[in-house]
This record gives structure tokens, C-alpha cells and sequence, in this order.
């Protein structure tokens, strides 16, 4: 019998939270990452190694009942060849291998929505760019996140300003839209099981999450198919554009807890992470159900940050403050440290709770930096 339950490919603070969620069911869990102290390894136990090295992978695969993702980005490939040397069945990996490769490559995404007839924008090879029109957008068709591996064309001339980067390949162009807002939900699906915690939205700053909060609109549906479209299992993060007119289009997908997501610790409702990880383990479900609200701020790295113990009574000082931190060795400009979410009272304008979550995180700003 493998010695732990729950092994991650991925030891950063998605894991932590996830392992936090398995250890209170009584879950051993094991991580895998190439950093020597990592968030998941402070506490649980972890094996220091390559996410694309099919040899490390398999030390995971080995001594792990179920095993299963931090991040999108651990090659497909690589996970097949672990999957060989162990011997196991494919199946112990959640979301799967093929909907892994497929989420891998933006631009298979893209055509898997399409197939699926799930709205979202057209795109094509980048050597077909111009059959767009101007202005698009050029993406990274691998690992690209939080805005890197994305330039945008506005002009047939900025298009080929950017020649150096996609002339090599693995770049596709998709068309430009012009969205209201970005939406954002959270689903759940296994077996029979199709679960959406409840529509948000958020908003990006250098196009990093900033804030995330209720909004009046259910694109639980159209999230559904999208993970539907790429044969899905477990959590993902889904997010979405609303366009001007109100209908919704499909961004993209990731396969495994979501910054958009962190809200559900304090909401008043069961966690992503406890769905992701009885999704893992096949246990049954939660019910995405809530009796309350929360707004999520999230706390990035600063210049001059020092001991973030000084920044956090200030920063609980403001009502329904929660705070969250993910334990990480260097507080990099930009990098994501932590996160606070500030519960609604009953009745409460979420508009109120959103100024209640900046003015948290700007007490703790002033306290870790001074």
C-alpha cells in the first residue's frame, strides 16, 4: 500500500491550503517541488525535485495513493513516462493526462471550446494572425500566466515589432475583446458530480488578481462546458469575460484550485480546497452553498517589506478581516504572499465589504513595510 494518501506535483501555497483541507479528514499527504522549503513542505512532508523530471514524478506516483496538480504546466509527457516506469493506471492522476495536455496548449483550448460550441475567442496559428484583423492578441501557447506570454497587436506594424518572440513558434494570435468585466467561477466535476461554487468577479491589476467578489451573474453553466469540453475531472478554475452586451465567453481554464477561489475559505461555505481534494479522492462531494459572503484582497510582495507580523494586527483591526499567509522565504515585489478575505455582514452593500478588504490591506501594507 502507498504510504501517504494525497501526493502534489507542486509544493507552493495551492497545495498547502489543499493539504491543510486533507489533514483535517486525517489525510496523509506528500509534495513534490523543486524548492527545498516550499509552503506544502513546512507542513506536510515533501520530496525536493524537477516538476519535468519523469524520474521524480514517479517517486510521487510511488508512495501516493492518488496524486495531483499544483499548476498546469508539469509536461503531460512527463507524467505519461512516470506513469509507465510505476506502472500505475493513469487514473490516480486528477484532472487526467489528456485534458492536462490539452489545457496545456492554449491553442488546443481554444479548438476544444469551439468543438464543444463554448463561446470564447477565436484563435488561430500565429502564422495566421492577419486572418484576425487588428487589433488581437498574441499568446505564448505554453506557460504562460498572470499576463507573461502575452503582447498585443493593435496594428499590422506592432504585430511585427513582435517577430522576435513568436517567429520561432509556439505562439498563436486570438482575437481582441472588448469585455465588461472578468468573471470567474470554480467547479467541481467527477463521476456524476457537477458542482459550481457561485459566480465572481474580479479584478486585475498588471494583470495579477487584485480583488475578488460576488457578483449579480450565474456563468455556472457555460463553466461547466468548458470543463466538459476538455474532459475534465476535479476542481478548476474557469474564467470568463462578460462582454458589453452581457453574454459571457470563455478565457480559459486551470486544472486545480484558483486564486479566484480563496474566497471560499471564510465564506461561510465548504472550501475549494476541501472540494478539490474529496474530488481527488473520490469521497463525496461538497454542496457549493453558502449563508454568507467574502471579499478576497491579495497581498503581494513590496519594496521594504519586512516582518509581515507587524503589518497583521493592524490589518485584523478592520471587521471581518481574515488573513492568510503562505509562508514563503522572500517577499519579491509582486509575488503572491498571501491573501486576506473580509466577510459581509447580513444585508451588506458588497460594494461597503470591498472597501472594508482594501482598507485591510492597506493597514497591513503600511505595517510590513514600515
Amino acid at each position: 500500500m502507498p504510504t501517504y494518501d494525497l501526493g502534489f506535483l507542486g509544493g507552493g501555497q495551492l497545495a498547502r491550503m489543499s493539504i491543510q483541507a486533507a489533514q483535517r479528514m486525517g489525510l496523509k499527504c506528500f509534495s513534490l517541488d523543486p524548492g527545498h522549503e516550499t509552503p506544502a513542505s513546512q507542513i506536510a512532508d515533501a520530496e525536493t525535485g524537477r516538476l519535468d523530471d519523469p524520474a521524480a514524478i514517479a517517486t510521487i506516483l510511488a508512495s501516493c495513493e492518488q496524486v495531483t496538480l499544483e499548476n498546469e504546466f508539469i509536461p503531460a509527457g512527463a507524467i505519461r513516462e512516470a506513469l509507465r516506469v510505476t506502472s500505475r493506471h493513469e487514473s490516480c492522476i486528477v484532472p487526467g493526462i489528456d485534458a492536462l495536455a490539452t489545457i496545456q496548449d492554449k491553442l488546443l483550448q481554444r479548438q476544444a471550446f469551439d468543438r464543444a460550441g463554448v463561446p470564447s475567442p477565436k484563435a488561430v496559428p500565429i502564422e495566421e494572425a492577419e486572418t484576425l484583423g487588428f487589433p488581437c492578441v498574441l499568446k505564448a501557447r505554453f506557460g504562460g500566466y498572470d499576463g507573461k506570454g502575452t503582447r498585443y497587436a493593435r496594428t499590422r506594424e506592432e504585430f511585427e515589432s513582435h517577430r522576435a518572440l513568436w517567429e520561432q513558434g509556439g505562439w498563436l494570435a486570438e482575437e481582441f475583446v472588448p469585455f465588461r468585466r472578468e468573471l470567474a467561477v470554480m467547479v467541481c466535476l467527477y463521476g456524476e458530480n457537477r458542482i459550481a461554487f457561485p459566480t465572481v468577479e474580479t479584478v486585475q491589476t498588471n494583470h495579477v488578481c487584485d480583488l475578488v467578489f460576488p457578483v449579480g451573474v450565474d456563468a455556472s453553466e457555460i463553466a461547466i462546458r468548458a470543463v466538459e469540453a476538455v474532459g475534465g475531472q476535479g476542481l478548476f478554475g474557469v474564467e470568463l469575460f462578460q462582454l458589453e452586451d452581457g453574454s459571457i465567453s470563455v478565457n480559459e481554464l486551470a486544472p486545480r484550485p484558483h486564486n479566484t477561489g480563496h474566497y471560499t475559505l471564510d465564506w461561510g461555505g465548504p472550501s475549494q480546497f476541501e472540494a478539490h481534494v474529496r474530488a481527488v479522492m473520490g469521497l463525496p462531494p461538497v454542496l457549493a452553498q453558502s449563508f454568507g459572503f467574502a471579499v478576497m484582497a491579495n497581498l503581494l510582495g513590496q519594496e521594504g517589506a519586512g516582518d509581515y507580523r507587524k503589518g497583521l494586527a493592524p490589518a485584523l483591526e478592520v471587521d471581518g478581516a481574515r488573513f492568510h499567509w503562505y509562508g514563503k522565504a522572500e517577499a519579491k515585489p509582486g509575488r503572491k504572499m498571501g491573501h486576506l478575505n473580509v466577510v459581509g455582514g447580513p444585508g451588506e452593500p458588497v460594494a461597503e465589504v470591498v472597501e472594508r478588504a482594501k482598507a485591510s490591506r492597506a493597514a497591513f501594507y503600511a505595517g510590513w513595510t514600515q
